[in-house]
């Protein structure tokens, strides 16, 4: 008996992946790093978790502002380039057709099958098959701004509440190495989770995320210990 062939992609995941690890990435090494520079500085553990908290809320408000903004752009475009396509196959279709016809040839099929192909696709959806094949829009890689904004606030809050309750739980004069170990770890983690999630190999991006977060975290820490004043 013949098994049915049922291929399980991740492109489908790109558009909420993106925004996810991007995200909980942003959330992670800036809080963790303002924690860093603050307690570098001598400042109380009630003045680190303040500044914590204060940039875990403007972190994910920005990021959902600016994702938003980015992602609307990228839609604004497509429907802009869906609009014009639009006109185009209602003014000349058969021209339309003879370029979506060249697409497939060039793509390495024959005229004649190129041309059977594209008067097919043009019968059933033609503004769709041009979507695709001619401005590589399809229903995996559609902007969507909201979706993007929501996804990114939400892992940065998640993000950056991990340093934040780090220092929480530590006692005041552990709160460096406590934070910075434990982010690395949660560095780490979502690295190898996004990997999974993407399909890909686990160690290039874990050692990505930790070798990047590492040096914002030092860097933040020493200029905090470099005009910090111990009141």
């Amino acid at each position: 008996m013949k098994r049915s062939h049922l291929e399980g992609h991740v492109i489908s995941r790109v558009g909420w992946l993106r925004a996810a690890v991007l995200g909980a990435n942003d959330g992670i090494v800036s809080t963790a790093s303002l924690i860093m520079g603050v307690a570098a500085a001598g400042s109380s553990k009630s003045a680190v978790l303040v500044a914590g908290v204060a940039g875990l809320v403007a972190g994910a408000l920005s990021m959902a502002a600016g994702e938003y903004v980015s992602v609307s752009s990228q839609s604004d475009t497509e429907k802009a380039d869906l609009a014009k396509e639009r006109a185009e196959l209602e003014e000349s279709p058969e021209a339309e057709m003879r370029e979506l016809s060249q697409i497939y040839v060039e793509r390495g099929l024959t005229p004649d099958l190129a041309n059977q192909v594209a008067e097919q696709l043009m019968r059933v959806d033609p503004l769709m098959a041009h979507a695709r094949d001619e401005l590589g829009i399809s229903t995996f890689t559609t902007a969507r701004p909201v979706q993007a904004a929501l996804t990114s606030a939400a892992t940065f809050t998640l993000g950056a509440a991990a340093p934040l309750l780090a220092v929480f739980i530590t006692p005041v004069g552990w709160v460096m190495p406590v934070v910075a170990v434990s982010s690395l770890v949660f560095l780490a983690f979502l690295g190898g989770l996004g990997a999974a999630a993407g399909g890909a190999g686990l160690a290039r991006p874990i050692a990505r995320v930790v070798f990047w977060g590492a040096i914002a975290l030092a860097v933040t820490a020493g200029i905090g210990r470099l005009f910090g004043v111990v009141t």
